[in-house]
């Protein structure tokens, strides 16, 4: 029987997590909105952006075991049920603490379904050379969940009001969910007899594998940065809203373009050392962002850096394929996931604190010089391959 195509195989699982992960993204984005309106203020919204991001540190060990043993299907359902239980408990109640378990109900669900959708991917790629176009593709999902989401969010929001947002919004889960059920599911891993079950942090200690989430840790600050400063910095610069929007609107482009690359690229080099390169290039490019005084110039550096960090999550999901035991890859995944959302909690408090010393610049020069310095750590990588 004739092997059905790479994109049919996965297409179903990318598309449904679009569905899914754009339930979240709409919700990101008008939950703090309701609690501007309703005056909890900029502190108010902060939480509740936050709360997205928290809930996975701790639910995604977790998920992570229940796909190793479960597959993909079982975690599936439970996420939808999460997302919708939450989007719903919004149209019913759309006050400030019900937005709250909200932000942690969508967060926790599009958190897990990631688990889950990575460990089946890497499971229904043949060859090492479709397992790196299959997490390429893969990660074209969130690029399409960000303007799927607020786009639907936004128009019902002006149009029909903020409780028939979050009612469509729980409409896209269940279109996941009736994708998912198409796709074949063959369980979960067993762990071979004589095995001791894992902590989680023990899979620290398989070999790469502390090199590979420092580098996968390195490269997401470095777009948490660029996310977070470079409205301080255009601010600092008296560029408009609209000018910062571009700027990393450009940034969010090069990263839904360079996931089309990869897979040329890796037939030319070993994922080590793209890895590597692209994390230098990363820290020179913010070397130079402060120097950049227009919009132009820094939306041509905006486009570069999605060039190179985007370039990134592919590989390391690659590599995270290769390095970890076949019955907790969805652990592993899990522990890059968490590392992350750790670095998105921490990041905006930590370069506020440093941004009040140091400058806009200065910060820029510091994070850069950073993760020049961290991208030597990825030739520690050179010789990982495909079993």
């Amino acid at each position: 029987m004739k092997q059905a195509s790479l994109g049919a195989r996965i297409g179903p699982l990318i598309a449904g997590q679009v569905f899914l992960h754009g339930s979240m993204a709409g919700m990101r984005m008008a939950a703090p909105l309701l609690a501007l309106q309703q005056g909890y203020g900029n502190a108010g919204a902060g939480v509740l952006v936050a709360l997205f991001s928290l809930i996975q540190v701790f639910v995604s060990l977790p998920a992570g075991r229940f796909a190793d043993r479960h597959g993909f299907k079982r975690p599936m359902r439970w996420c939808v049920v999460m997302a919708c239980s939450g989007l719903l408990a919004a149209v019913a109640w759309p006050i400030f603490p019900v937005l709250c378990v909200t932000a942690l109900c969508c967060g926790g669900a599009v958190g897990c379904a990631a688990i889950a959708m990575q460990r089946h991917v890497g499971r229904v790629a043949q060859t090492p050379g479709e397992l790196g176009r299959a997490f390429s593709l893969a990660g074209l999902a969130p690029a399409g969940a960000n303007m799927l989401g607020p786009l639907v969010a936004g128009l019902l929001i002006d149009h029909a009001g903020f409780r028939a947002a979050f009612a469509a919004l729980a409409v896209l889960p269940l279109l996941a969910w009736l994708l998912a059920r198409g796709v074949r599911d063959d369980g979960g891993t067993p762990a071979s007899s004589g095995t001791r079950p894992g902590t989680g942090w023990d899979l620290l200690t398989v070999p790469h594998m502390r090199r590979l989430m420092f580098m996968n840790v390195l490269i997401t600050s470095a777009w948490d940065f660029h996310a977070f400063m470079v409205p301080v910095l255009g601010h600092d610069r008296g560029i408009s809203a609209s000018g910062i929007g571009t700027i990393l609107g450009c940034f969010a482009a090069a990263v839904a373009l360079v996931r089309f690359l990869v897979p040329a690229a890796l037939r030319h080099a070993r994922e080590w050392r793209l890895i590597t390169v692209a994390a230098a290039a990363v820290g020179g490019i913010l070397l130079v962002y402060p120097f950049a005084r227009s919009v132009p110039a820094m939306a041509v550096l905006s486009t570069l850096l999605g060039i190179a960090a985007g370039a990134v999550q592919p590989m390391a999901l690659t590599l995270l394929h290769y390095i970890s035991p076949p019955h907790r890859r969805g652990e592993a995944m899990a522990m890059r996931i968490m590392f992350s959302n750790t670095t998105g909690v921490l990041m905006p408090m930590l370069l506020g604190a440093a941004g009040g010393l140091l400058g806009a610049s200065g910060v820029f020069w510091l994070m850069g010089s950073l993760v020049v310095a961290g991208s030597r750590f990825g030739t520690g990588l050179r010789g990982v391959e495909p079993e």
